[in-house]
């Protein structure tokens, strides 16, 4: 990449996907499983393969990112050799390889499996590895503390002194081994001694939030953050990444949170050095209005915005009081009250999850500032509640701590005096080097911002929860066509080569799910007679939640009795408002389950949400389709989350992992290139299937047609209802708000303003003739998405 001497975005020279497809690579799905598909892929119009984590992760991973071995690939998942054979057959089908990477942490959840760890826990400060993680040895007396013991009144009981193979010792706690180090034990030793002398202090788990002294992965004990900022840290933990680069293996990377890197600027320049300038994007969060840094050496981002983005055009303005109203009380929607949930949120997590990080960054508020640790701590933790976005990048973002400094100021007129004096220590006006007080904070408010918003407020927030996806702010409740014109103009001119995206592996609902739901603003009204009426015959003793739980059954409906258990658990724990995950609430979670049966169990309940979810379904599917078509073909090149062509109606992992059925979708591709007529959107998934396909294969094939943007201008009474822009040659034309469409009588006299000519729907394959007008009604005769290419020109 290179920059212009006025520091304007870089841009990749070398190899650029024209779209992906993303693979979740397991145990149970290996990288030789990968290369069978191929084929399919290939036929499907996909230009890369987009793998999840493939370096030898904890035993039984299905995510990979809890990763034990960064020299090797993980063998459970095919291993290096496995991985040659994908990439000789993805590059012998002319297509590339992207793979997702972790350079934040490691997993430690079994010390064994971590050499490193291992290392660390036996020899303490004297490791070699004592450099890779961060620990504050001094905050635990010189141990570091393992938050693994149970409740119970004297858990060190349990502990077991065990000679290992080697003549040595280690430490058994039911099935936890941790090493003792060198002449710290004697056959006979009482356990307890024998732990006390450790360079490891065993814990109760529930001291981990508020006395843990390791830096972590958000509020995961397991996961263990890793310096690599340190020069051979980073080259021993990407030799094995360096070397696919060097064997011409992969050809981009992906790289996970790089939010809690302690120099994301200095880590993704030297990635560009290690790849050669290589295809790398991020997964970074930007809030509405914020942009990358523009000294990060990437494509940009792994497409959060643009989902929020493309959700929010199929979102129905005028529903947005109706919605609001569903639920009364403190959780009345509206950008003042989301702000202060928000806020409130964080500041729970800053005070209890996250609480030891706060505390370790009060012990790095110097002596001489004159502030008593308390004040320090309680002011720290209001200025992460405060920060507008995920984290400065200093100098880069200076506005936004000027921003929360504010704000805490006005929330915490206490703590005034105390924030001004740490003001200047969180981000030197000088424009020197960062102090590590500095670098922490920027490390810690990305995980404030992440366990207080995605992963509690978004479980709360209730008024229509399709907008509560990563990345988005569900108070920003739709976007018009012209606004969203200039966000994909603006796109095309700085990001041209950012992924586009509608379901990962971390979304909260798939894309389909998410556009069922965002029918019910079309709908809102009757949304607002069913909730009350339906939570009078199936109660659950919290009103928001209820509106959560119902939004997702019926989005994701009909789903299985065992999938719609596993969800309300996990998000009633989340929301933490009627019980969490430290301390179930038995009562209300068995009331909760109770509910859920009676959903399945009780015909006339069962009844109820299955109307409703008819009622939705074909202004989903309708959504569905268009909103697909405008991912695919919108400025940035797109992905396409493992089995999302046809139908999929997944909600927050690990329901969105469950096992694709490739077959069935290899041989309704080839029935479909067979010449089958197009198949009605009311059917299996196929018509979605073969909108991804044509879309996919014309980025591919035509890249010409990819290199602009402009907006189709539209007219007519529904012109409201119709979307679309030009891409340079190909023309994307979207229905909107099709439930409205159909209330108001249809398309009347709309149409696309498109110049004289003769045009071919690549989807359907029809002719279609424009005199300077081309009728919508005859645009979506088929389907509510059209992809046209001019024929005459």
């Amino acid at each position: 990449m290179e920059t212009t001497e006025s520091g304007d975005r870089m841009h990749t020279h070398g190899k650029t996907p024209a779209s992906t497809y993303r693979l979740q690579i397991r145990p149970s799905f290996t990288l030789d499983d990968a290369a069978g598909l191929v084929p399919y892929l290939r036929d499907l119009g996909v230009d890369w393969l987009y793998l999840s984590p493939i370096l030898t992760a904890e035993k039984g991973s299905d995510h990979g990112y809890d990763v034990v071995d960064p020299a090797t690939v993980d063998p459970d998942r095919g291993g290096r050799e496995g991985l040659v054979r994908l990439a000789a057959a993805a590059h012998g089908a002319g297509m590339g390889l992207l793979v997702d990477i972790v350079p934040n942490h490691m997993g430690v959840a079994t010390p064994r499996a971590n050499g490193w760890w291992w290392s660390l826990l036996r020899e303490g400060r004297g490791s070699r590895y004592a450099e890779a993680f961060d620990v504050d040895w001094d905050a635990g007396g010189g141990r570091l503390r393992l938050p693994v013991l149970g409740d119970g009144d004297d858990e060190e009981a349990a502990l077991r002194l065990v000679q290992d193979d080697a003549g040595g010792f280690e430490l058994h706690y039911y099935d936890h081994a941790f090493p003792v180090a060198p002449g710290t034990a004697a056959a006979g030793d009482e356990p307890a001694g024998v732990h006390a002398r450790q360079h490891y202090e065993l814990v109760n788990w529930r001291r981990a939030d508020a006395e843990l002294n390791y830096r972590r992965f958000f509020g995961v004990n397991s996961l263990a953050g890793v310096r690599v900022e340190v020069d051979w840290v980073f080259d021993e933990t990407h030799a094995q990444i360096k070397s696919w680069f060097d064997d011409g293996l992969v050809d981009g990377l992906r790289i996970d949170h790089p939010d809690g890197l302690a120099d994301p600027v200095g880590y993704l320049r030297r990635l560009h050095e290690l790849t050669g300038g290589a295809y790398v994007l991020v997964e970074k969060i930007l809030e509405p209005g914020e942009k990358l840094p523009p000294d990060w050496d990437c494509a940009g981002t792994t497409g959060y915005d643009a989902l929020a983005d493309v959700d929010r055009l199929f979102v129905d303005p005028d529903g947005r009081e109706a919605l609001s109203d569903v639920v009364p009380g403190d959780v009345v929607a509206g950008p003042a009250p989301y702000r202060q949930m928000i806020h409130d949120t964080k500041r729970a997590i800053a005070d209890g999850l996250l609480h030891s990080e706060v505390q370790r960054l009060t012990r790095l508020v110097p002596a001489d500032a004159g502030l008593d640790r308390s004040a320090a701590a309680d002011a720290l933790a209001e200025i992460l509640s405060c920060f507008p976005v995920y984290r400065s990048y200093l100098p880069h973002g200076r506005e936004y701590l000027e921003q929360a400094v504010i704000a805490a100021r006005v929330h915490r007129p206490d703590l005034s005096e105390a924030i001004t004096v740490l003001h200047p220590l969180l981000g030197p006006e000088d424009g020197g080097p960062a102090t590590e007080l500095a670098v922490r904070f920027q490390q810690t408010s990305g995980m404030v911002m992440a366990k207080g918003v995605e992963d509690t407020a978004f479980y709360r927030y209730t008024r229509l929860t399709s907008l509560n996806e990563v990345g988005a702010d569900p108070s920003e409740f739709a976007v018009e066509p012209f606004e969203l014109h200039t966000r994909f103009a603006v796109r095309q001119l700085e990001f041209p080569e950012a992924m586009t995206t509608l379901s990962t592996h971390d979304t909260k609902r798939s894309e389909d799910t998410r556009a069922r739901i965002s029918v019910l603003s079309e709908a809102a009204d009757a949304w607002a007679e069913f909730l009350p009426r339906f939570e009078s015959k199936v109660p659950i003793d919290d009103l928001p939640f209820a509106d959560l739980l119902w939004q997702a059954a019926i989005g994701a409906w009909p789903l299985s009795r065992e999938r719609s258990h596993a969800y309300a658990e996990k998000a009633a724990r989340e929301a933490g408002n009627s019980t969490c995950w430290a301390d179930p609430n038995t009562e209300f979670e068995a009331g909760m389950h109770a509910a859920i049966d009676q959903a399945f169990d009780d015909p006339a309940v069962n009844e109820a949400v299955a109307e409703m979810a008819a009622r939705l379904t074909p202004a989903g599917r309708s959504n569905s389709l268009a909103a697909k078509l405008v991912q695919l073909t919108m400025p940035g090149v797109p992905d396409v989350y493992q089995g999302t062509e046809f139908w999929d109606y997944s909600l927050v992992d690990p329901d969105n992992r469950r096992p694709v059925d490739f077959a069935a979708r290899a041989a309704a591709l080839a029935e479909l290139d067979a010449g089958s007529a197009p198949p009605p959107v009311d059917a299996d998934g196929r018509a979605k299937l073969l909108l991804v396909s044509r879309a996919l294969r014309l980025r591919r094939d035509r890249p010409e047609l990819f290199t602009g943007y402009e907006a189709i201008a539209v007219e007519g009474p529904a012109a409201q209802h119709l979307f679309g822009f030009d891409r340079g040659g190909a023309l994307s034309l979207v229905t909107r708000l099709p439930l409205r469409l159909q209330d108001g009588g249809g398309w009347q006299d709309t149409a696309a303003l498109l110049a004289p000519g003769s045009y071919r729907d690549v989807v359907t394959g029809r002719l279609l003739r424009s005199d300077g007008r081309l009728a919508a009604e005859e645009i979506f005769a088929v389907y509510p998405a059209a992809l046209l290419v001019r024929e005459d020109a």
